[in-house]
């Protein structure tokens, strides 16, 4: 429905916009704050981002509408039209609509958590945002992938145990003249030596594959701090890289 309104001259209605678009950034920080302060989310943060996106949307949709209508925009015309382009507008925002309902699905059935541990497609990282378009991981390097939510839903996905965040894996590759069994007797009881390393699971040595020139291995381990992976991950990469100087100087 529409509500005209009179604004006297322009600085009156540049005024009322400003204080429309202030009000509407308060508001989404101030319930984005008393959301993350509220007991009963903080073991679903995927909870507080639908909730908060949810309401942020009604937000800024309220804000939109009443701008248009400082500018004497006519709501009834402008929803008669939408009718109109109804089946255009479709087509180019069937994307989107499709994210907003699979992040609805991601959530409401808890299939994936705000920290769970993923891989879809190659990429592996950990869950850091689940919001109503998309997923954000972080790899163990660091960097931050966006998945479309409607790729979750129609791409089958590894959903690891929940240690799996904590785990480390570097890929080597040793040159055929070393013992591969002697290798991993060596590695796994060094990298068991470190204070920072998880007792439970223990670190293994897992084979690859093999050419004319390497075998090519992959050790993994898991580590009790998740924000110094990357620390870890270097420490134990110059371990493996001090084990294959003395196989090539014992040639």
């Amino acid at each position: 429905m529409n509500i005209p309104i009179t604004i006297p001259n322009p600085t009156a209605t540049f005024i009322y916009i400003l204080i429309v678009i202030i009000g509407t950034s308060v508001a989404t920080r101030v319930i984005a704050y008393l959301m993350n302060r509220m007991k009963r989310f903080h073991d679903n943060k995927a909870a507080i981002y639908l909730m908060r996106d949810i309401i942020n949307y009604v937000i800024y949709f309220i804000a939109l509408m009443t701008i248009l209508q400082f500018f004497g925009i006519n709501l009834a015309g402008i929803l008669l039209s939408l009718g109109i382009v109804g089946i255009g507008v479709s087509f180019a925002a069937k994307d989107i609509i499709s994210n907003l309902f699979s992040g609805i699905i991601l959530i409401v059935m808890k299939s994936i958590q705000v920290g769970d541990t993923i891989e879809i497609k190659n990429n592996k990282g950990v869950v850091e945002m689940l919001n109503l378009r998309s997923t954000i991981l972080v790899d163990d390097g660091g960097i931050k992938e966006i998945i479309p939510n409607s790729t979750l839903i129609t791409t089958p996905y590894l959903h690891y145990r929940a240690p799996e965040k904590y785990r480390i894996d570097i890929q080597t590759g040793l040159a055929l003249n070393i013992d591969i069994e002697e290798f991993k007797e060596y590695i796994t009881k060094k990298i068991s030596e470190y204070d920072w390393i998880v007792k439970d699971p223990e670190p293994v040595v897992n084979a690859i594959s093999i050419n004319n020139e390497e075998s090519n291995l992959k050790v993994s381990f898991w580590v009790k701090d998740i924000n110094s992976k990357s620390k870890y991950k270097l420490i134990i990469t110059n371990e493996i890289r001090k084990y294959i100087q003395m196989g090539e100087k014992n040639e």
